[in-house]
């Protein structure tokens, strides 16, 4: 097993699993900012993360508030790629795209700018599960013109990579770790 996903997995093997609204959540720092994200993790999800994606033909990393923000600026600095964050606010720039975000636990609005029409993304997102969040944001850089052709996330959970797979058959989706949660525990999939 990689060093690199043997820290990874450790880390999210010991994950605290709590209850809200009949939704199990893992408690993750890579996923929630807490407990304290060792740079041991962050060192090894970089390191996967910039080894998985063929960055020549990327133009920006697209990070998605909040957790994107820790996980993708040290990957823009690790890969040479200028960085875009998907925002939970509007700065009402020109151009700014809002788009409604709808997951299995929550609705609100995201708001991206500065993607061009032609211009090539990468995103990287903490977490996937029921994929409503990513599915916002691959229809608002659509929308603004912008090419995605990778999109990386670091724990996959449910089906939501699954079911965008099939909704988007030209983009390429790929996680760090498969889990599923079995008796109160996080399992490795992979």
């Amino acid at each position: 097993m990689d060093e690199h996903f043997q820290t990874l997995s450790s880390s999210v093997l010991a994950s605290p699993i709590i209850w809200k609204n009949g939704y199990p959540y893992f408690i993750h720092p890579l996923t929630d900012g807490v407990p304290k994200l060792d740079h041991a993790v962050l060192k090894a999800v970089v390191r996967m993360a910039a080894e998985r994606i063929s960055w020549d033909g990327i133009d920006t990393i697209v990070g998605i508030e909040a957790m994107g923000l820790p996980l993708t600026a040290p990957l823009s600095i690790e890969v040479n790629k200028p960085l875009c964050i998907v925002r939970k606010r509007s700065y009402g720039l020109d151009g700014e795209i809002c788009v409604d975000q709808s997951t299995g636990y929550s609705k609100g609005a995201m708001f991206i700018n500065d993607i061009h029409a032609g211009e090539q993304v990468a995103i990287v997102d903490d977490v996937i599960s029921t994929g409503g969040t990513l599915r916002a944001v691959i229809n608002g850089i659509q929308q603004a013109g912008g090419i995605i052709l990778d999109i990386l996330t670091i724990v996959e959970k449910g089906d939501g990579m699954k079911n965008l797979q099939l909704e988007f058959p030209n983009i390429q989706f790929q996680s760090l770790v498969r889990i599923d949660i079995k008796d109160g525990k996080v399992i490795i999939l992979d």
